[in-house]
């Protein structure tokens, strides 16, 4: 699946303390052992603001990725299609 990292989401807050531990709560999944993207080692460090990429669905969402593939804003990724999208929309998660 491809995804892309959205710019200037740094100051958005979730009562989950981190993105990241957002995506633990609502993702049913234990957090992988490598960033998703395709072909990297690294360890997921961060939980990056993402859409889907070529898509009609405009909606923001979280997946975990390193520090590397959160840097690149605004670039298309493809990250395993195992990973679970979670909603960035915190009044249908965190905030209910």
């Amino acid at each position: 699946m491809k995804v892309k990292n959205i710019n200037g989401t740094s100051s958005n807050l979730c009562k989950c303390g981190s993105w990241l531990e957002h995506w633990k709560n609502f993702s049913n999944q234990s957090l992988p052992s490598y960033c998703p993207e395709k072909n990297c080692l690294n360890k997921p460090e961060v939980g990056a603001h993402v859409q889907k990429d070529s898509s009609t669905d405009s909606s923001w969402y979280i997946i975990p990725l390193c520090k590397t593939h959160n840097g690149k804003k605004g670039e298309t990724i493809e990250v395993s299609d195992s990973i679970a999208l979670v909603s960035a929309n915190v009044s249908k998660t965190c905030g209910k």
